[in-house]
């Protein structure tokens, strides 16, 4: 059904690019007994490689992964909860900066997705069939871009009324063609596709997480909090950069940020990972299917799940998708709750938007085994 309406107002990009996959409603979680709680793991010793640059170890723990009995915004495909347990790793702090990412791009010469020319004959296999081409003129390289200058919205359903196909915008030039990233080193990079974060994490000797080890990583100390920092839903606002006042036509900006900020502008969760919650989408390594939770087998021990074995997602059958995190500085409590540690959305491989980055994670076999 969104799918649908956005087709009208992009003329089939809609179809292939991140518009998110769901209006949240606010509503009461489904009685259902508590997991019951499992002795917490003890903490492996930090590894003996050191810990990198810019990253935090993450110790090994027990957890309960997926949406939380109080959790009052919860949606079915992140039920039920289940304990799974995530051996240790190595994680960024924040998100990957552009000025990490043109450190990548300048040592690889590497081209974004968002900055490719469209080939139709790839792109109309992750469309209905018999889908007629659009016009060559519409067939320009670009990204999507949140609309500022929204007034009114007769349909919350219908998410095209605040999204903009803009051709030309890309990580350099996030707003569109005439804009830069200059003075923005410390930002998130944006217009990042999954397939563009596989390639910097290659060049960096890093990797993707998991959802099992991002959510593991948001807990922080926590094994069974809603949000990074605890329960309290009245300090979201002292600790993510979200959306406040009327979405999407008036930000307050009691966060202190209109829109997309700098990496480390609000405080860390308890193991020093800044931004898990808000800012920006971050991607990663699992497929997104709505009924992966649903069909685990949860009689016997989860350890390093590695998500659903493919992709399922009924409003957008045609593409592969995987799972994002955390929410962006579009969330907010009255359509997008992503805030929280359980919530999530699917991405296909190939779609980029202002509102979406990446970080990465590393083992201690994979930094000794490039020693």
């Amino acid at each position: 059904m969104y799918y649908q309406n956005i087709a009208k107002q992009f003329t089939y990009f809609s179809l292939i690019l991140l518009l998110g996959s769901t209006v949240y409603s606010c509503k009461n979680v489904e009685d259902k007994k508590s997991p019951e709680p499992k002795a917490e793991t003890k903490a492996e010793p930090t590894s003996k490689v050191g810990t990198p640059e810019g990253m935090v170890w993450v110790e090994k723990k027990t957890f309960l992964q997926g949406a939380k009995d109080t959790d009052n915004y919860a949606m079915p495909r992140e039920k039920p909860a289940h304990w799974v347990t995530v051996d240790g790793f190595f994680m960024d702090i924040t998100e990957v900066t552009n000025k990490q990412f043109k450190a990548f791009v300048e040592a690889t010469n590497y081209i974004t997705i968002a900055e490719r020319e469209i080939d139709w004959d790839e792109m109309k296999k992750e469309l209905p069939p018999n889908t007629p081409k659009p016009h060559d003129s519409i067939l320009q390289p670009g990204s999507l871009i949140f609309n500022k200058d929204v007034n009114a919205v007769v349909n919350m359903e219908n998410y095209g009324q605040w999204w903009t196909w803009k051709t030309g915008a890309d990580w350099k030039h996030p707003d569109g063609p005439e804009t830069t990233i200059e003075g923005k080193d410390d930002y998130p990079v944006v217009h990042v596709a999954y397939q563009d974060a596989l390639a910097y994490c290659e060049w960096a000797n890093r990797r993707l997480p998991t959802e099992a080890e991002w959510e593991s990583a948001a807990q922080g100390k926590n094994t069974n909090t809603i949000f990074t920092w605890g329960n309290d839903a009245a300090k979201l606002d002292a600790n993510a950069n979200t959306w406040q006042g009327v979405f999407p036509t008036s930000n307050d900006s009691e966060d202190g940020f209109e829109f997309i900020s700098p990496v480390k502008s609000y405080p860390s969760n308890s193991i020093g990972l800044f931004d898990m919650a808000g800012n920006v989408w971050e991607i990663t390594s699992d497929f997104f299917s709505v009924k992966y939770y649903s069909e685990l087998d949860t009689s016997k021990p989860i350890v390093n799940p590695k998500g659903a074995a493919t992709h399922f997602n009924p409003n957008n059958p045609y593409q592969v998708e995987h799972v994002m995190k955390g929410g962006s500085f579009l969330c907010h409590a009255s359509y997008c709750a992503s805030f929280r540690i359980s919530a999530k959305m699917g991405v296909s491989v190939d779609s980029g938007s202002d509102h979406m980055g990446f970080r990465t994670v590393a083992t201690p076999d994979m930094l000794t085994s490039k020693e």
